[in-house]
């Protein structure tokens, strides 16, 4: 590597399993941006590389995979084959700041949404309102990422979730921060692999939710949150 093996250890740290494949991209994307790898440098081994960062080599895959579509990093194959950081990296996307520093807003969406995850699942919820949940959830479900309505539907879902609070100044509040997170959102690639383990994330949300477990379901939000906003400060934070 490009620098001190001790700067490299501390990225390469194990990631947290809860959201491995976001935390290896932002981890991978830490890496490229400070240096660590620099362009045209070999990454190390996959066998290496999951070692460190104590995930799979599937996992490990997928994110370069992600990195490499949007532009980090190329394969390369033969006898002195392997990942390589481009020669040329990625004008990193203007961070729109509508409201705020990213970090301002990614605490304010975790207080503001784990909050109403928690405050759904203590409340008796009527008949209607369980069908509204579970309508939203379905909904975003079955998206299509190619038609461009994924976030819509993701943010309907949320704020499904801040509506059954009873609560309309925190259904509001959500709203409003939820409409500075798609600005962000926007600026990053949608990742399959992270919208499949959202959709897992979502549904345990919701399951926690109905159940009436509100530790759950703020653990739950907290968790889908962390991943999120991984992805973000891995491509935002240049």
């Amino acid at each position: 590597m490009a620098v001190h093996e001790g700067v490299t250890a501390a990225l390469f740290r194990p990631v947290r399993t809860r959201n491995a494949f976001e935390e290896t991209v932002e981890r991978l994307l830490q890496a490229i941006r400070l240096g660590v790898a620099a362009p045209g440098e070999k990454l190390p081994s996959e066998r290496e590389l999951a070692a460190r960062l104590g995930v799979s080599r599937v996992t490990l895959r997928d994110a370069i995979r992600a990195i490499a579509d949007a532009g980090y990093v190329e394969s390369r194959r033969g006898r002195y084959g392997g990942t390589f950081v481009a020669a040329t990296l990625p004008t990193p996307p203007p961070r729109p700041a509508p409201g705020g520093d990213l970090e301002d807003v990614l605490t304010l969406r975790r207080v503001l949404e784990s909050g109403a995850a928690e405050a759904a699942a203590v409340r008796a919820l009527t008949q209607a309102e369980r069908q509204h949940l579970t309508a939203a959830l379905l909904d975003v479900s079955d998206a299509d990422l190619g038609d461009g309505e994924y976030r819509r539907r993701d943010s309907r879902l949320h704020l499904a979730i801040a509506e059954v609070t009873a609560s309309p100044s925190l259904t509001t509040a959500v709203a409003d921060v939820r409409s500075r997170v798609n600005e962000l959102l926007d600026a990053i690639p949608l990742l399959a692999v992270n919208i499949e383990h959202s959709e897992a994330q979502h549904r345990s949300i919701v399951d926690a939710i109905l159940a009436g477990d509100p530790v759950a379901a703020r653990q739950a939000m907290d968790e889908h949150l962390d991943g999120t906003a991984a992805l973000l400060r891995g491509f935002l934070c240049g």
